[in-house]
């Protein structure tokens, strides 16, 4: 005998969701307050990182009593902090996780120009950059030499004695400057440091006028190495460098190789700055 089958209905509950519209003019589901606030912090970025009540009451074209409420709760909640004197300013860690954001752009755009520097003179090159007040190096490719020159990604750099720390330091604002060396010390890593605060002022003047670095055994001795600096958003922030044992360096490669690294340098900056073009395809 063939046998009933019931089927029963189960009642699923509905729940409402948001319509996605796809395009920016559907603002219903938007609050104003959050996205006021996520503009202030908008206003803090790499080149811009402090700023008083008065600067972003014109940044952001709002009344400074609405504006300091806002401020203050993100400061309560450890999105900002404050000085004595009353300046805004993102905290450490959001000021780090916003450069290693940029600094892994860099790295990527650099990594070819790296490669053509140390394939055309089959030694190392290296990009280092700064986070807050200390040099590291981002990315290096090695030459496959017996003898050579070696850098490891994340090493921090002396700004007395390095290539790529003298030509990112004398660069940097006075104060900048100044706590940088206290960071890191004034020490000699060879007979040859620069340890001298008046000496090391006029080796940075120097490197302003010529463009470039040397790190003439002041590292490690039996090398040197070229460092010059990357310009970022029109600040230096980066540098690039090749690092050559004294064996295989004369005067004519020398000359080459600063050539060299200027010419990268400069393609770096362009690749950059079109990176942050808006697409408009």
């Amino acid at each position: 005998m063939p046998v009933n089958q019931t089927l029963a209905l189960t009642t699923v509950p509905r729940h409402r969701r948001p319509k996605q519209s796809g395009g920016a003019a559907d603002t219903r589901y938007r609050l104003k307050a959050i996205s006021r606030a996520l503009d202030v912090l908008e206003y803090f970025t790499e080149e811009l990182t402090r700023h008083t009540l008065k600067e972003l009451s014109g940044l952001a074209h709002m009344p400074e009593s609405s504006l300091f409420r806002i401020l203050s709760t993100l400061k309560h909640r450890g999105y900002l902090e404050q000085t004595p004197d009353g300046v805004y300013h993102l905290p450490r860690q959001f000021i780090y996780a916003r450069l290693y954001t940029l600094a892994e752009d860099v790295k990527r755009l650099a990594r070819s120009h790296l490669a053509a520097l140390s394939a055309r003179f089959d030694e190392t090159a290296s990009l280092a950059m700064l986070f807050v007040d200390e040099i590291r190096v981002l990315d290096t490719v090695e030459t496959f030499q017996e003898i050579r020159m070696v850098n490891r990604p994340g090493r921090i750099l002396p700004p007395h004695s390095s290539s790529l720390g003298k030509a990112i330091t004398a660069f940097q604002p006075p104060e900048l400057l100044d706590r940088m060396l206290e960071v890191y010390g004034l020490y000699k890593r060879t007979e040859h440091s620069i340890t001298d605060r008046r000496v090391l002022a006029e080796e940075y003047a120097a490197i302003r006028e010529r463009g470039y670095a040397f790190d003439r055994e002041e590292t490690v001795i039996g090398g040197t190495c070229i460092g010059v600096p990357v310009r970022l958003n029109g600040r230096v922030r980066a540098a690039l460098s090749i690092s050559v044992p004294l064996v295989r360096l004369s005067a004519q490669r020398e000359g080459e190789m600063i050539e060299a690294l200027l010419g990268r340098s400069r393609a770096l900056e362009e690749d950059f700055a079109a990176s942050r073009q808006p697409d408009r395809s």
